[in-house]
């Protein structure tokens, strides 16, 4: 399962081995690809195909999708982009979300036609987190019975779970089934400390569980640092850019198996397919320079949304809640306030109806109600 195209045509990439395959150590995220202008739930198929096509050519092999993402129409694109390509030639993922419909056994039937295909390599619960552990455990829906039924049945290869639960949550989980054969959790240099990442990697490591990373780059908030923290790392490696060092960073990890990234142009994919051409994980020296840079813009981080948008389905106002605590962030720690500008025409703050339903889905759990009234104060 490598580069379709022809091997002269195919950049390096850098794969790592799971149980007899090969697999792109970065791996693409469907939950960003482009949108429709003023329509984050509908996909530019135009654009999205050009980031799947570069992907192939840039050798990356694994597709990440899920039930829920862009309104359900994500694993409907993907069903038309990959079905071009021999089957054997990716990995596909996708995930059941028990918060967004409990009937799994059609819910999966769904998902296979839309995604065109007879079997998924790779098939998660969704979101495992503290308010859905009954759901998902319950004997009487018996989910993980009728899973490992599908695996054996050949529909699926490897059965995981993507989870944002704290690490005793974490431990319970597997407690209750600890034969998992993989886990996709949001890990970065900033959730390493800052959201328990580091304990929940060790966790899966202590069960012999390889992690598959979301959130990589923290939904872009690591793209840009502050300017003093970005002096810090272009001095300690000129030439690097400043997402790469999420990136190395990860690389450092042994049981980090794939790294997903959100990619939402060919720029973006090709830019992050240049850092995975090898195993360059960070030296010691860039290590040290990197918790510098920590340090630097920690305090000036801002909320920390990673535009994940799983709050805005639940939401009664339909406000855009990423979009508003992007203004938030750059309203109270700078940046570049002139993005202000573009959400003028979105509802604002004071359209929240302090309800709290966002707050039961946001994986960060950010007091959502509290931001938007003291924005709303704000402006």
């Amino acid at each position: 399962m490598m580069c379709q195209f022809s091997e002269r045509s195919c950049p390096a990439m850098y794969y790592k081995e799971f149980r007899g395959n090969k697999i792109s150590a970065l791996g693409l995220g469907s939950l960003r690809l482009p949108t429709v202008p003023g329509n984050a739930a509908s996909i530019d198929r135009t654009g999205a195909m050009e980031v799947i096509d570069q992907a192939f050519i840039e050798g990356i092999n694994f597709f990440d999708t899920a039930f829920t993402y862009h309104n359900t129409d994500s694993e409907r694109f993907l069903g038309e982009a990959l079905s071009r390509h021999p089957r054997d030639s990716y990995y596909l993922s996708s995930k059941f979300y028990v918060g967004a419909r409990t009937d799994l056994d059609h819910v999966f039937e769904e998902q296979l036609a839309r995604c065109r295909t007879e079997y998924f390599d790779f098939y998660m619960l969704h979101s495992v987190q503290e308010q859905f552990f009954d759901d998902y455990m319950d004997p009487e829906r018996d989910y993980i019975g009728y899973l490992l039924k599908q695996k054996e049945a050949g529909r699926i290869r490897y059965l995981g779970f993507s989870s944002h639960a704290a690490p005793d949550g974490l431990e319970k989980f597997l407690q209750w089934h600890p034969g998992f054969d993989m886990a996709l959790i949001q890990l970065n240099y900033l959730d390493w400390t800052m959201l328990d990442g580091r304990r929940q990697y060790e966790i899966l490591a202590e069960h012999n569980i390889p992690v598959w990373v979301m959130e990589p780059l923290k939904g872009g908030r690591l793209v840009h640092l502050s300017q003093e923290a970005e002096d810090i790392l272009h001095a300690a490696a000129p030439g690097q850019s400043i997402p790469s060092w999420s990136f190395r960073y990860l690389m450092g990890l042994d049981n980090v198996q794939c790294v997903l990234s959100g990619m939402s142009s060919p720029q973006e994919v090709r830019a992050n397919a240049e850092v995975f051409r090898e195993s360059n994980a960070l030296s010691a020296a860039e290590r040290t320079a990197l918790e510098r840079a920590v340090n630097a813009f920690r305090d000036s981080f801002g909320v920390p949304c990673s535009s994940c948008r799983y709050c805005c389905p639940v939401c009664p106002a339909d406000l855009d809640i990423p979009a508003l605590i992007q203004g938030y962030n750059e309203l109270t720690v700078g940046g570049e306030p002139w993005k202000l500008f573009q959400l003028t025409q979105i509802k604002g703050p004071e359209a929240c109806l302090q309800c709290g339903a966002c707050v039961r889905r946001c994986p960060q759990r950010i007091n959502i109600p509290a931001v938007m009234k003291k924005y709303a104060e704000l402006r």
